[in-house]
């Protein structure tokens, strides 16, 4: 099979070709349709991302190993099962859960093995997506795919959606709270999606470019719009919560900038929920 690889950080990736893995026990080996392309595997790429001070933590560091097949965000076909897989078919379409832990650290044994302390992600510490095939631990990392959903959209399900729905869900929002989006990006507009059909929530978008504010209101649903590089957002958000701030806030760009602000429009007993990687600081008075 063919693969795309990362040889070296920041080099051109290299098509390489191996041996097609074939599945034992409960493994399942998947014909990929899409992989996405995330931001992690741009980081992956780069061999680090910035820190504190603007300090570049190298991937390496972190546990992963070169040469490497990246792409996380994986949807495809059911290729062939291990003997003891089962609940799938041949040729079924399925969405590959790439969040994989060792299955013995405290999280692992709850059933959270995204939080493991020596993880075996796919596409991060381990091949990838990048692929013609990709070999999958077990069967239980597979959910199907209905003829009704996309598999090119399907596939950064894994990703992208977890992330926002697991940072809608940490929000605890209630109906009619006041909950504000910072950031209309990928992740913002699917958070946005997400709080207005399961949440009952009020939904304050909040960016700086007025394209993606529109599409918040046309694709997100969002109430009302805020563009912080023309107004004073914590003025406007208090304004649209009658001087009683927000109950909540989602911050998808997760800089000093943001975060300060952030602090200023919040209510009491309100909820932060910062997503992403942050580089800066944040002072508190």
């Amino acid at each position: 099979m063919k693969s795309a690889r990362i040889i070296k950080p920041k080099e051109s990736l290299e098509i390489q070709q191996s041996e097609t893995p074939k599945p034992k026990g409960s493994q399942v080996l998947v014909k990929v349709h899409s992989s996405g392309v995330c931001h992690s595997d741009i980081h992956l790429w780069d061999g680090g991302y910035e820190g504190i001070g603007g300090q570049i933590l190298k991937t390496t560091d972190r546990g992963v190993k070169y040469p490497l097949t990246p792409g996380h965000e994986i949807a495809g076909t059911i290729e062939t099962l291990g003997e003891q897989a089962e609940g799938f078919k041949q040729s079924e379409k399925v969405l590959v859960y790439p969040w994989i832990g060792e299955g013995l650290c405290p999280s692992c044994r709850i059933g959270e093995e995204n939080l493991c302390d020596k993880p075996r992600s796919l596409g991060v510490y381990v091949d990838g997506g990048y692929s013609e095939y990709i070999l999958v631990p077990s069967y239980k990392y597979l959910v199907k795919i209905g003829d009704d959903l996309d598999m090119d959209a399907a596939a950064t399900l894994s990703c992208s959606a977890l992330t926002a729905y697991g940072a809608v869900k940490n929000a605890n929002l209630k109906p009619d709270n006041n909950v504000v989006i910072v950031g209309a990006g990928g992740l913002g507009l699917m958070a946005m999606q997400l709080a207005k059909a399961v949440t009952g929530a009020r939904i304050i978008a909040m960016d700086l470019d007025d394209n993606k504010l529109k599409a918040a209101k046309q694709d997100g649903g969002v109430d009302d719009v805020v563009n912080s590089r023309n107004e004073d957002p914590v003025k406007a958000v208090m304004e649209l919560t009658n001087n009683l701030g927000a109950d909540a806030v989602i911050d998808f760009v997760n800089a000093s900038k943001t975060v300060e602000a952030d602090m200023q429009f919040l209510r009491r007993r309100a909820r932060v929920v910062l997503v992403g990687l942050f580089g800066g600081e944040l002072k508190l008075s």
